[in-house]
């Protein structure tokens, strides 16, 4: 029968403490007298922080061991888009054809799309959740996507009109003909809409400046786990998208720059001769090369051409969407990384330091390329407008940002995202930690390698793993296991980011150490790039490879929301064949468990420090007894955590004596 002990009778907390200090064998040690398991560790009727996960079998389709199964698939959807910018207007008119492929197993009747414009229309969820002036708010803007026509391409170029029903953001199109396992069908889409000035900050425009993301219908992701993924798009939760390739054509006013996802197809028609051997010369240089100056925005040299309009041409191969960017004032600079082009747009009004942006851009690839995964996509831009902060496959958007420090962490923080989602690609919507909180640990080295003098990795670990435990301890943190748009917005950035990471960083530092968690970050990333991992595959790929049960981790710091309160209780001291031993309790007021640090500290100044994994926790997450033996030395004080490595809602009961306070 499983008995849960949450808390533990002082009479038995002496008779260990009396049982230790008796004991013989220093080394061993020594349990609470009566000792009664927490938990059946067969996993039934289980509740301790300890007991196994009730994760679902490995299967064809996911393995056991956390990768791919044998049988894994996903939908591919490869798309031609054009988008026309009309600037007097404010608005775009767009046309695509998409080729859909089934690689399920179901035969599919109906196709749901995203069309997210929908967010900005009078009476819209987004409306309705927050408020217009938030930073997700649709700001009183009335838009919406106006489908014009949607037609499913027939064998023999037939175009059949389809039906469709709008759900909000998202479209249910219901197929000609149904669309079996392995087969493959072409759509032909034409819509339009007004551009929003403030589109949720992940679009929009300033001026003549214009932003373009969340521009076409998208088709929504159809997986093994939940079939179609339709969850509304109210602006604080992202995106989940299928892999493809992409043809994507935009057409501006001539005097416009244009940054886009994939790689520039026309430069002779688009850019002029010098622009084009600054491109060449910036390809073989580590160090920034102008590729548009100010002067040549003042001189009007910029532009091949001044009136009429220009059609940019960008191709993209194993992307999940394609934006774009244009203004008519975009300086360019531009370097390189191991055959990869780093860019940066920026209005001369943002030229410091925007002038850095460039070299911030090459550096994040640099950083993330040689610790975690090599970047492989061709190019990255850095794109400065009205969006504060914003990632998209080879694009990233930020605002203006005047001191430099700052706008680098928005950089590599945007930039990081290339790495997850756009290469790692897991459904943001639902599991909003799965990416941001990632990247936000990765983004500690990042940070660390261009601004050392801002704080070192450890440095910045620890500030944030400070902010963490000030949120427990005034009550106010929540489960990072919760789609993005439940999250409180004031935690947004405390949940999903940075408690996260600091996760990341007590299972890096504290639990298995930098190799094997290295080692397993970097195959998880490896097994899961240009596919769609859940929350599980990466439960079981850190547990795989760095060969460690961490049921109790994953449950504690992703799925539940314990806190963490370890305490000294009892320090006894007694004579033991002329040695000094020494028993100390350790008890532990809270759910969560972490390693614990140990500190004696002598009265002739010198210390001893003692580590413990969690896992002595484990047959009672609510007392622990060590036994020690101090030869020729008296204790003056003992501390848990003296360093401050783990989390502890409540300090003052980490030392022994207590203060003159008694806390």
């Amino acid at each position: 029968m499983f008995i849960a002990r949450r808390s533990l009778p002082s009479a038995l907390l002496l008779g260990a403490l009396a049982s230790t200090l008796s004991a013989q064998a220093s080394s061993q040690q020594q349990r609470p007298a009566n000792p009664v398991p927490e938990f059946d560790r067969t996993g039934v009727n289980d509740t301790s922080i300890f007991a196994p996960l009730n994760l679902s079998p490995g299967n064809i389709y996911r393995s056991g061991s956390g990768s791919a199964g044998p049988r894994y698939w996903q939908q591919r959807a490869d798309y031609d888009l054009h988008g026309t910018l009309d600037t007097a207007a404010k608005s775009l008119r767009g046309e695509m054809t998409l080729r859909y492929t089934n690689n399920s197993p179901d035969t599919l009747r109906f196709i749901w799309f995203q069309v997210e414009q929908n967010a900005f229309k009078p009476g819209s969820l987004n409306s309705l959740v927050f408020p217009a002036d938030s930073r997700f708010g649709a700001r009183n803007f009335e838009g919406g996507d106006v489908i014009d026509h949607f037609d499913e391409t027939q064998p023999g170029g037939k175009k059949t009109p389809l039906k469709m029903r709008v759900e909000g953001t998202v479209m249910k199109v219901d197929l000609a003909e149904p669309l079996a396992p392995g087969r493959a069908t072409s759509f032909d889409v034409a819509w339009h809409f007004n551009i929003p000035e403030h589109g949720a900050d992940r679009m929009g425009r300033d001026g003549a400046l214009y932003e373009l993301a969340q521009w076409y219908p998208r088709v929504c992701v159809y997986d093994d786990l939940r079939g179609w993924n339709t969850e509304p798009y109210l602006g604080q939760g992202e995106f989940y998208l299928e892999y493809g390739n992409y043809s994507l054509s935009v057409t501006v006013p001539a005097g416009y720059v244009v940054a886009a996802t994939g790689v520039l197809q026309n430069p002779n028609e688009v850019l002029t001769p010098t622009e084009i051997s600054r491109i060449a010369q910036a390809s073989k240089s580590d160090a920034p090369i102008h590729i548009v100056t100010q002067q040549d925005l003042q001189s009007g040299s910029a532009r091949p051409r001044k009136t009429g309009m220009l059609t940019w041409r960008f191709i993209a191969q194993n992307v999940r969407d394609a934006v774009w960017a244009a203004s008519p004032d975009y300086m360019w600079d531009a370097s390189s990384y191991n055959g990869h082009m780093a860019y940066a747009y920026y209005r001369p009004s943002a030229i410091d330091p925007w002038k850095d942006a460039a070299d911030m851009a090459r550096m994040s690839i640099q950083e993330y390329s040689e610790r975690w995964y090599p970047y492989p996509y061709p190019q990255i831009s850095a794109v400065e407008g009205t969006v504060s902060g914003m990632e998209y496959p080879m694009l990233a958007m930020e605002d203006k940002n005047p001191d430099k420090y700052a706008l680098y962490n928005v950089v590599t923080h945007e930039i990081g995202h290339q790495w997850y989602p756009m290469v790692v690609g897991s459904n943001e919507r639902i599991h909003f930690w799965q990416d941001e909180g990632f990247n936000t640990f990765i983004n500690y080295f990042s940070e660390a390698r261009r601004y050392p003098e801002k704080g070192s990795y450890e440095q910045r670990v620890t500030e944030n793993r400070r902010l963490v435990e000030q949120y427990m301890q005034h009550n106010v943190d929540e489960p990072l296991e919760i789609p993005a748009d439940r999250v409180n917005p004031e935690l947004l950035g405390e949940n999903a980011y940075v408690k996260t990471a600091v996760g990341l960083a007590l299972l890096r530092d504290e639990i298995l150490g930098p190799a094997a968690f290295d080692d397993a970050f970097r195959e998880y990333t490896r097994r899961w790039a240009f596919k769609h991992p859940s929350p599980v595959d990466f439960y079981r790929t850190m547990e795989d490879v760095s060969g460690k049960r961490l049921d109790w981790f994953f449950r504690e710091w992703f799925i539940e929301n314990p806190h963490f309160d370890v305490a000294i209780d009892t320090v006894a001291e007694r004579q033991v064949g002329g040695v000094d031993s020494v028993a100390v309790l350790f008890v532990n007021h809270a759910r969560g468990v972490l390693p614990l640090h140990v500190r004696f500290m002598f009265t002739d100044g010198s210390k001893e420090d003692f580590d413990y994994p969690a896992e002595v926790w484990s047959t009672n997450t609510t007392a622990y007894v060590r036994r020690y033996e101090f030869r020729g030395k008296k204790i003056a004080k003992v501390e848990v955590d003296p360093d401050g490595r783990s989390v502890d809602i409540d300090r003052a009961n980490n030392v022994w004596p207590r203060t003159a306070s008694g806390k």
